[in-house]
C-alpha cells in the first residue's frame, strides 16, 4: 500500500510542471505572448459573452494573448472533451485551455485528476481574493479548492418580482407555496434538466429538510429518500399551481426572463442579484421589477477558471485568470450595465483608489445591497444535485 501511495506521488508530481511551483511571473507573461487561449465557456447570456469578448481584448492589447471563446450550453461538454483526451492518451496539448466551472464538474475534474496546478498562488491578483468571509471562494460546492482552480465571480439566488402585480412577496418556501396557491399559474421554474431548475428545489431543500446540515456530506442510498421527503411532499403541492401547471417548463433562465416580460408569470428565480437591475438596463425586464432573499438565506456559490492538466497553453490559461481578478476587471464586471455580478475580493485589500471604482458604480433600486442579500447559504454536495434531479426526472416525466 505505501508503494502504491509513492508512485500515486510520484506520478502526481510529473504532471505538475515546475512553474506551478516557483516560476516567477514574468516568465509567465513572456511565455504567454503569441498563444491563444480556448477559453471554454458557458454562452446562454449576452451580456457575459460580451464580457469575454472585452477580456479578450484587453488581455491581447496587453499581453499578446488571444483568447478564442468555445461557447457551450453546458460545461460539462468540456469536461467530456478532457476526460476523452486523458483516455486517448492526449497527455499535452489539449484542446481546453482554460474552462469556467464550479460544482459537480469540479469535483469530476478533480476527483480524475484532470486539473493542472495548484496554480492561483502564482498569480498576483489571488492576493486580493477574500478568501476568509466569502468561504466559497475557497470550498466549491463542499469541495476544497486547493488552488486547482480560481475564483472570478459570485452568484446568490434571489427571486425577482414585478412590484406592480407583488406587494408582499413571500419570505421563505412554505410561503412561496401559500402564494402560489393564492395566485396559481403566476410562478414557474426553469427546467430542472438546466442547473438554475436544479437550484430552485436544492433551495427548497435547505428550508425543508430536517436537518439541512446533512447537505455538507454527500447524499447516499441510505439517507436521500428520508431527507428529500419534505421536498417532495412541497414539491406535489406546488407543481398543479405552477404556470401550465406544471406541465411545461421554459428551458433556460433568460425563457424564464421572458415569461416575466411578458407578464405571463409574477416572480422568478435567479442566480444573479443584479439580473433585475441588467435585465431593466437592457430593455429586458420593466422598470417596476424587484429583488428579495427569503428571511433564512439563499444558497450561494463562486465560479471559477480552471486548467485541464493537459492544456497547450497554460501561461496563457494564468494571465487571463489573473486578469479576472484585477481590481478594475471585477469592478467592471460588478457595474450591472455589464454583468452585474459581485466581487470576490476582500476591499480591505485594496488601495483607496481601488475601492473607489466599486464605490463610484451606478445603483438601481432593482439592485440589492450586500446586507439586503442576507445569509449565503454553502452550496450543498454535489450528490445532492445530481440526485435530485434525477428523482425529479423519474417522478415528474413519465
Amino acid at each position: 500500500m505505501m508503494l502504491r501511495a509513492l508512485l500515486a506521488a510520484a506520478a502526481a508530481a510529473l504532471l505538475l510542471p515546475a512553474y506551478a511551483q516557483d516560476l516567477k511571473w514574468p516568465d509567465v507573461v513572456a511565455k504567454a505572448r503569441g498563444q491563444t487561449v480556448n477559453f471554454n465557456a458557458w454562452a446562454g447570456d449576452e451580456k457575459t459573452n460580451a464580457f469575454i469578448a472585452w477580456v479578450g481584448a484587453e488581455v491581447a492589447r496587453r499581453y499578446g494573448v488571444k483568447v478564442n471563446h468555445v461557447k457551450l450550453k453546458d460545461t460539462a461538454e468540456a469536461v467530456t472533451r478532457v476526460v476523452a483526451e486523458k483516455a486517448a492518451g492526449r497527455d499535452a496539448g489539449g484542446t481546453v485551455d482554460l474552462v469556467w466551472i464550479n460544482g459537480p464538474n469540479f469535483l469530476a475534474l478533480k476527483e480524475q485528476r484532470l486539473l493542472f496546478g495548484p496554480f492561483t498562488h502564482a498569480l498576483p491578483g489571488y492576493a486580493r481574493v477574500d478568501t476568509t468571509n466569502i468561504r466559497s471562494n475557497v470550498v466549491d460546492f463542499t469541495i476544497p479548492v486547493d488552488g486547482m482552480e480560481s475564483p472570478w465571480r459570485r452568484a446568490q439566488i434571489v427571486f425577482v418580482y414585478d412590484g406592480k402585480r407583488v406587494r408582499d412577496p413571500p419570505r421563505s418556501v412554505p410561503e412561496l407555496l401559500v402564494w402560489a396557491k393564492a395566485h396559481p399559474g403566476r410562478l414557474t421554474h426553469p427546467s430542472v434538466r438546466n442547473f438554475l431548475g436544479a437550484t430552485f428545489l436544492k433551495q427548497a431543500l435547505y428550508e425543508l429538510a430536517p436537518d439541512p446540515a446533512v447537505l455538507q456530506k454527500p447524499a447516499t442510498d441510505a439517507n436521500f429518500a428520508a431527507v428529500t421527503a419534505p421536498l417532495w411532499a412541497w414539491y406535489d403541492a406546488l407543481r398543479p399551481q405552477l404556470w401550465r401547471r406544471g406541465q411545461q417548463f421554459p428551458e433556460t433562465g433568460p425563457a424564464q426572463r421572458q415569461l416575466l416580460n411578458d407578464g405571463e408569470i409574477d416572480m422568478m428565480i435567479s442566480f444573479n442579484p443584479s439580473e433585475a437591475a441588467v435585465a431593466i438596463d437592457a430593455g429586458l425586464l420593466p422598470d417596476s421589477v424587484r429583488t428579495f432573499v427569503f428571511a433564512k438565506g439563499t444558497i450561494g456559490n463562486t465560479s471559477f477558471v480552471a486548467i485541464p492538466y493537459n492544456a497547450a497553453n497554460k501561461e496563457g490559461a494564468m494571465i487571463v485568470a489573473d486578469f479576472l481578478l484585477e481590481p478594475a476587471t471585477q469592478a467592471h464586471a460588478q457595474d450591472f450595465r455589464q454583468m452585474g455580478n459581485f466581487t470576490v475580493l476582500d476591499m480591505a485589500k485594496l488601495t483607496p483608489a481601488e475601492r473607489r471604482r466599486f464605490d463610484e458604480l451606478p445603483r438601481s433600486p432593482a439592485l440589492p445591497t450586500n446586507a439586503e442579500l442576507g445569509t449565503t447559504l454553502l452550496e450543498p454536495h454535489p450528490s445532492w444535485m445530481t440526485r435530485i434531479a434525477s428523482e425529479w426526472e423519474k417522478r415528474y416525466t413519465k
